[in-house]
């Protein structure tokens, strides 16, 4: 499965940079400038997240641009959505 590697490699990349807390991924979201969220693995399972992972696919393939899982959504949105997963 094609989300499966995207997130092999973003983790392998993450150990590489900073620190990422066990249970955690790191991401990066925004249209044009990126910034950087922890998120749970737990939210990965969400169908709300796993529908931002195929855009990411779509948009980006296995390439990402910032090294890590680039997400190409709003920041507003991705506060959102995960605001919306925390309270579940």
């Amino acid at each position: 499965m094609a989300i499966r590697q995207i997130l092999k490699r973003s983790l392998s990349n993450e150990r590489r940079s900073t620190e990422v807390p066990k249970g955690h991924l790191a991401v990066y979201v925004g249209e044009n400038e990126k910034k950087r969220f922890v998120i749970p693995l737990s939210y990965l399972s969400h169908p709300s997240f796993q529908d931002l992972l195929c855009q990411a696919e779509e948009e980006f393939g296995f390439h990402h641009p910032m090294g890590g899982l680039t997400i190409p959504c709003s920041q507003d949105l991705f506060v959102h959505l995960t605001y919306r997963l925390s309270r579940t």
